[in-house]
Formats: structure tokens, sequence, C-alpha cells
């Protein structure tokens, strides 16, 4: 046994700092849970993104977030008394020895490779086995938050028993655990399942199957208010759109080479009569097959072939998030055939496309990275150099001909092509693709596509796939979380509620105004409930609806319509005339 003094906090790199909090910080925990359970055993307690976790068997015991304060209380209580944090390295033998009548710890041992080096910290009464580093004393883990608490299977395998998860953050002062609890509140006033389920817009189901989401009929508006909005973007561009089924015979998978480089993501294959079958996970097949369909000359390119299509991929249950993760989505989804010498107009097309759209919806906080292929990964990329250098390079020079900065990432290209992908930087969380275009000289090969050339040659097409959405399922959920549920007057389920102060003397002039909305296409509500005025107003804010019309005596009396915007406590008095006129420019902003 070789034992050593303490990691030092001054040995450690600045950005590992929070990383090495949080891992004592579980250990923390664990002690403390130890001696409010002393029956406790311990699987495994990782620092993760939004701090640390451990998994615990409390021999059958759960847990509730009410059970946290306790646990807390005990953290707090052994910061206080400040015990140092000591390292020892053990060898397999004496590993196996200390931690006997521990099965978690024993199989973690037994698992471990012959030259893995065995280590536990100690700390006061305390000892768990751990590679570390850890801070030096227990009393520089102050600044700590327990999160939440949650069930998880060990070693993440259903057919294994339950452990209870408790979930935590610790930070190096007080200000910045304060800041990130801000945000935290923050995300779940943004959190898009929950202003999802508040505005009746999606639900899901496990008996329907999970990932699987529903949208309701508010949900559905939006949706087909973004469907339509692309639609005519696309359609003014000359993009011709299609039907496709969202299945396919795996041979069509095979040919085109995801049955090899993506089976993983795609449900299991199913037998009908003889056929194999798939849920598709993309379009570009299908698309490719429209293509073949007919004969074409160089004069027919670009074609531009579009679709909202239904996708399905199989995401593990953990990774699942409500309409931002999921199972079953559709694809704003889009293929163009070019030849050669049109790959630079024609990305430069969709580059602007998607900044266009961007601008429309206020999206702002962005940025561009190149996906290119990592040579020395000879499985995972389509092998033919001078092809990938000719798509790179292509690619790289319409970028800088725009002017748009962007970054290179290595490894992250599809396996038939560099892509560009646009990343979004939500109010809350970590950035993601929302939109992207990639260069594809292989998939029309491997279909064996062709158009005859002006010497009356055949020449096979370029391809470019490009989501400007992504998924629409997914840009509503960055949609929701962006505005936190207030959408613009364009995108709101309901657009304007009509309140009566009194049914009795109002509610026949509130029922003439909503009519004539209504025949103007607005999409509108007429609260004629019994129920106080404030009441109503309440739930027409809690409804984040854009605009509220009051009618009263004076709207009555004077033929006019008074109203208020949702976040503003003002009200305006318009006459009808005014009032459309202010609503249709306020439609036509998107903002």
């Amino acid at each position: 046994m070789k034992k050593e003094g303490i990691d030092k906090m001054i040995n450690i790199k600045e950005d590992e700092k929070l990383n090495v909090l949080n891992h004592s910080c579980a250990h923390l925990l664990a002690q403390a849970v130890k001696h409010l359970y002393p029956d406790a055993l311990f699987w495994v307690g990782p620092v993760i993104e939004e701090g640390f976790y451990y998994d615990i068997d409390l021999n059958g015991k759960s847990l509730t977030v009410d059970d946290l304060p306790a646990i807390e209380k005990e953290m707090k209580k052994l910061v206080k008394d400040g015990k140092r944090i000591y390292r020892e390295e053990l060898s397999r033998e004496e590993a196996l020895e200390k931690f006997k009548n521990d099965p978690y710890k024993i199989d973690l041992i037994n698992n471990m490779s012959d030259d893995t080096v065995i280590s536990c910290y100690t700390q006061g009464d305390f000892t768990d086995l751990c590679r570390g580093p850890h801070v030096e004393s227990v009393k520089l883990l102050k600044n700590f938050k327990l999160l939440k608490v949650s069930g998880a299977y060990w070693k993440n395998d259903s057919k294994n028993h339950m452990l209870q998860r408790i979930y935590g953050i610790c930070f190096e002062n007080p200000e910045d655990l304060e800041n990130h609890l801000k945000e935290l509140e923050e995300a779940k006033l943004r959190d898009h399942r929950k202003i999802g389920k508040d505005l009746k817009l999606f639900m899901m189901n496990d008996l329907v199957g999970k990932g699987l989401p529903m949208y309701l009929p508010n949900g559905y508006i939006i949706w087909e208010l973004l469907e339509n909005y692309i639609k005519d973007k696309e359609k003014k561009l000359n993009y011709h759109h299609v039907l496709t089924p969202p299945l396919g015979n795996v041979e069509l998978y095979k040919k085109s080479g995801h049955w090899d480089h993506y089976k993983e993501n795609m449900f299991p294959k199913m037998e009908v009569e003889g056929e194999e079958f798939v849920l598709r996970p993309m379009n570009c097949p299908h698309h490719m097959m429209i293509y073949a369909n007919e004969i074409h000359s160089y004069r027919d390119l670009p074609i531009r072939i579009g679709e909202i299509a239904r996708d399905c991929r199989f995401e593990a249950s953990g990774a699942l998030k409500g309409i931002e993760r999921v199972r079953s989505f559709c694809q704003n989804d889009a293929h163009l055939f070019v030849t050669p010498e049109q790959i630079e107009s024609e990305f430069k097309s969709v580059v602007n496309l998607i900044l266009d759209v961007y601008k429309d919806l206020g999206i702002k906080d962005y940025s561009f990275e190149l996906s290119l292929r990592d040579k020395s990964n000879t499985e995972k990329y389509y092998q033919d150099d001078e092809m990938w250098d000719n798509a790179e390079n292509r690619l790289r020079k319409v970028l800088d001909d725009i002017g748009i900065p962007y970054t290179e990432k290595i490894g992250e290209a599809a396996f038939y092509g560099p892509k560009l992908d646009v990343q979004v930087k939500p109010a809350v969380g970590n950035a993601y693709t929302l939109s992207t275009c990639q260069l594809d000289f292989c998939l029309p090969m491997k279909f064996d596509l062709s158009y005859i050339d002006k010497d009356g040659s055949k020449k096979t097409p370029v391809v470019l796939h490009r989501a400007v959405f992504g998924s629409i399922d997914r840009f509503i959920a960055y949609y929701l979380e962006e505005t936190k549920g207030a959408l613009p007057l364009w995108l709101s389920p309901t657009q304007i509620n009509v309140i009566p102060v009194n049914n009795e003397f109002h509610l026949k002039y509130a029922e003439d105004i909503t009519n004539k909305l209504k025949d103007l296409n607005y999409r509108v509500n007429l609260d004629d409930r019994e129920e106080k005025l404030g009441y109503k107003m309440r739930e027409s804010v809690i409804n984040k609806i854009p605009i509220t019309l009051i009618i009263g005596q004076k709207e009555v009396d004077n033929n006019v319509v008074s109203y208020r915007k949702y976040g503003s406590e003002e009200t305006i008095t318009l006459s009808f005339e005014e009032f459309c006129k202010y609503i249709d420019e306020l439609k036509a902003s998107y903002k």
C-alpha cells in the first residue's frame, strides 16, 4: 500500500478546478448519506456537465427531494469539521480486501485492467474507491447545493435493480453558486416541456411510446404555421415539394450506405411478405429515387426537391427530451441536385436562405461550423481522397467569398461528404446544431444518378442535403425556450383574446368585434365566461396571448377597442380600423 498526501488545488489547471470540486463534493455527499443511512452502498459518483451525481443503494428505500435538506445539513456539518482528504494507492489484492464487504466496489475492481492504478480517498471516517484528483480538504466544498433525486438502474441496465441517484453542484465561491442557481430557475421557466404542458401544445404518453410526441390543437397550429412559412420561402426559390413514405426497403439503405454506417441509430427491420422494411432515419434515399424516376438534361439542373418528412431514429431513452430529442420527428428537408459548376451558387443560396430565416425570426446568437472528415478514420468515411478534398475546398471557398466567419471541425462530417452546421446558442444550455447543409458526391454515384450534359455525355450530379429548421419539432422546442412561450403574433395559437367587462351590457359588441377579426383570418378567442375581469385578464397573461381586448362601456359608446399587449400594463384605445392596421403590421414583422 502506498500512502500519499492530499491533492493540491494549486497544481490543478484552472479549467479543471470545477471538475475537481464537484468530484470531491460527490464524496462529501456519499459520506453524509453514509452517516444518515449506515447501510448505504455506493456505485459511482462522476462529474457531469451539470455538476455531479452519486448512485446509491439504500437497501430498497426511495428518496424524494424532501430528503435532500437533511443530507445537505449533514454535508455542511462535515464541511465545518474541515477534515483533510488523503489518497492511497492499493494493489489489486489490497483493494479487494479493503472493500470485501462492498459488492459494488468489488465489481469495479474486478473490471479494471491489469495496468490500472487503483486508488482510494479518505476523509475522516469515510473511504471511497476513486482515481481522483480531489481537493485537499472538505472545507473547500462549502459552496454546494443538492438539486434533485431520481431512480437509476445499476449500470444503466433495466434488468438490474434500481439505485437512488442524487444530483448536486459545487463552486469555488458563493457568488458563482448563486448565479448558477438563478440560471437553473431561469431554465425551468424556459423549459419547453413545461411551456408545452402549460399552453397545451403537445403531450407524451408511454402507452403510445417514449419519444413519440403528439401535437395538441394549439401545438399543431404552430407546427403548421412553421411548415407553411418555410415552404413559402422555398417555393420562391423554385423548390418542388414531394411526399414520400416514412419507411423503406432495407435494400434501399444498403444501397445508400446508411445500413452500414447508421444502422445502430435505426429501428430494427421488420419482415412483411418476404420483404424487409425499416422506419427511415432520413429522406435522402427516397429523394434519390425521385430524381432517378426521369431522364434529366443539364438544362433541368438545379433540381430542388423539398419535403417536410417524417423520420424515426432510435434514441436511447435517457437521451430523450421533450420534443427536442425524440424518436419520431419531421425534418425540414431538401435535396438539391446540381452540376459541379453550380455548387458554389447553390450552396451560397442555401446559406442566404438560412440567414434570411434567422433574420425574420430574430435569431441572432449563432455561429458556423464547417464539419470535415478525419482522414485517419478509414471506417467512418467514404474512401475517395480527391472527392473529399474537392468538396471541402468548394465549401471553404463559398464561406470565404461570402465573408462568414466559421470554425473547422475535423471528424464531424457525414460519411458521404463535408457539411456546414449552424450552431445556435439558446438562452439556457449549450449550443447545438439547428440548420445544416451537406455536400455529397457519394450518394449520386451509389444510385447511378445522371444528367445529359451539353456534349451529350452522361454526367453524375452533385447533391446538397440541407435543412433550415433542422426538424420542426426541435425548432419549436428552441423557439419556445427563446421566447418563454410568448410567441410572436403570427405564430401564436390564439392571437387575440376578447374580454367583455360585463356580459349583460358588453357581450354583443364583443361578439361583433370577434366575428370581424375572424373574418380577417385572425385566431380569436371570446372569453364570455361569467368570471371577474381580473381573473380573465390574469388567465390571458398566463396563456401568453399576444393581444387582449377589453370591451367595456367606453368602448361600446365610442365604437372603439382597448387592448393590452402581452408583457405590458399599458391599455391603448383605438378605432377598430386603427387596431386592424396595428395588428397587421405586428403580424407581418414575424417578431
